[in-house]
């Protein structure tokens, strides 16, 4: 059987860069059922309500929804239980500091396939409000605006 190469990205969660600012990004293994798996490999999962946290020295991701399989049996999963990340101790006993620390949250980025096997990208985030949205929004379309004049003077296309 040949083995899988490359990156297979599954779910994004763009949401979570709009809604938090992102301070460390890592990458995780995750334990799944057979039928999880079979579900991710068929494009299924949704990351938007899920977060992740320390719990007795593990890390447990939840509130993220993989669909059951639907070619499955009566051993099919639950869609959204809480499933355990695989991650070095000390890598765990940094987000427990820092979250406990304050205003933190561990929050998922995407889900995708390496190599075969299923990753998860964890963010260490802090929540926006409403005015840094705004200002985050305003940032973007300044730059998306003076991106595009430089591309029309570039091109030759000047409005004179």
């Amino acid at each position: 059987m040949v083995k899988e190469l490359g990156k297979k990205v599954i779910a994004q969660n763009k949401k979570a860069r709009h809604d938090y600012s992102i301070l460390d990004v890592m990458e995780c293994g995750i334990v799944l059922s057979g039928t999880e798996v079979k579900s991710l490999r068929a494009g299924r999962a949704s990351l938007v309500d899920g977060f992740a946290m320390v719990n007795n020295g593990e890390l447990w991701l939840s509130g993220v929804h993989i669909p059951e399989y639907t070619e499955g049996t009566w051993n099919n999963h639950t869609p959204r239980r809480e499933r355990k990340l695989l991650i070095h101790r000390k890598e765990i006993d940094k987000l427990e500091a820092e979250t406990k620390q304050g205003g933190l949250t561990l929050v998922p980025l995407s889900l995708y396939f390496k190599d075969g096997k299923a990753k998860i990208e964890l963010a260490l985030a802090k929540g926006k409000k409403s005015h840094d949205k705004r200002a985050t929004l305003m940032e973007q379309q300044a730059t998306r605006e003076v991106n595009r004049e430089l591309s029309r003077r570039n091109s030759g296309k000047s409005e004179r």
